[in-house]
C-alpha cells in the first residue's frame, strides 16, 4: 500500500493556501517526490514526510515553479547529515540545467556531500523511468514551452495513476493515461503550452480514466469554482478540483 499526496495544486502563482503543483508518493522506505518548487520542504513537513528521507526525485520540466526548491532541498539534507544517495530523474534538458545551477552554487565544494545519482529519461512515449517491487513509473513527452513529461504509475495490484505535467492537450499524454484509475491533469487555462479544465475533461474521456483531478490551477476562488463544471461537460466520471495536502491511498 502506498500514499499519493498532493503537496501543492497552484499554477505558477501560489498563495498562502496553495503551493505550486507537486506531489509525493510514500511507499514504506521508498519515497518519490515529483517536482520541487520553493515550498517543497515545508509542504513535505506538513504532510508528515521528512524532506531528508526522500529517496527519489522526478522533475517533469525545468521551470522555476517545478524545480526552484531543489538546491535548498539538497543543501538542507546535506546540513542535516544525509549520507544516503538521492536518485534524480528527468529529461536530458532538466538534468543538464540542474547540474549547471548546482555548479553555480559550487556544490562540488560542499564537504562530505551525499551522492546524487542522475538518471536521464528518454524523450519517448512510455519511457521507463523507474521500477520498484510495488510500482513502475513510465513517462511520455507533453507539449510545453520547454521539454516536459507526464508520468504514469502502474501499481502491483493493477491500479494506475497518471499525471499530465505541464502540457497543452497531447495525444502522447492521452495514450499514457489510458485506462488510469486516477488522472491528475493540469487545468491552467486554454493558452500556449497549457490545458483548460474543459480540455482536461476531454482528455480524461478519451483516455477512459475513472477519476479526474484538476491541478496546476488558478488560486482565485471564483475561477476554481467553475473548473469542475467545465471539465464535467466532456467527462462523465467524478471530477475533483484538488486541494493541497489531499491524500490518496493507492496500490492496495
Amino acid at each position: 500500500m502506498a500514499e499519493w499526496i498532493t503537496l501543492g495544486t497552484a499554477n505558477a502563482v501560489p498563495d498562502e493556501a496553495h503551493a505550486n503543483t507537486h506531489f509525493v508518493l510514500v511507499d514504506g522506505d521508498r519515497i518519490l517526490l515529483v517536482d520541487a518548487p520553493c515550498e517543497v520542504a515545508s509542504r513535505l513537513r506538513r504532510a508528515g514526510v521528512s524532506p531528508w528521507e526522500i529517496t527519489d526525485l522526478l522533475l517533469t520540466h525545468f521551470h522555476p515553479d517545478h524545480t526552484a526548491g531543489v538546491p535548498m532541498l539538497l543543501m538542507d539534507a546535506w546540513l542535516q547529515g544525509r549520507r544516503a544517495p538521492l536518485h534524480v530523474y528527468g529529461l536530458d534538458d532538466v538534468i543538464t540545467r540542474l547540474q549547471q545551477v548546482m555548479a553555480l552554487y559550487r556544490w562540488e565544494n560542499w564537504p562530505e556531500f551525499f551522492p546524487v545519482v542522475f538518471h536521464t529519461v528518454p524523450a519517448a512515449r512510455r519511457a521507463e523511468v523507474m521500477t520498484t517491487p510495488g510500482w513502475q513509473v513510465l513517462a511520455s513527452p507533453g507539449v510545453h514551452h520547454v521539454p516536459a513529461i507526464g508520468i504514469r504509475i502502474d501499481f502491483a495490484d493493477g491500479e494506475v495513476l497518471a499525471y499530465s505535467g505541464d502540457t497543452a492537450p497531447a495525444d502522447a499524454i492521452v495514450e499514457l493515461a489510458t485506462g488510469a484509475d486516477y488522472l491528475f491533469h493540469e487545468a491552467t487555462g486554454a493558452m500556449e503550452g497549457h490545458t483548460s479544465a474543459a480540455q482536461a475533461g476531454e482528455i480524461a474521456a478519451r483516455a477512459g480514466v475513472k477519476r479526474l483531478y484538476l491541478v496546476h490551477t488558478s488560486t482565485d476562488v471564483a475561477e476554481r469554482s467553475r473548473l469542475e463544471a467545465e471539465a464535467a461537460k466532456a467527462f462523465a466520471g467524478p471530477v475533483v478540483v484538488a486541494e493541497d495536502l489531499f491524500r490518496l491511498v493507492v496500490g492496495e
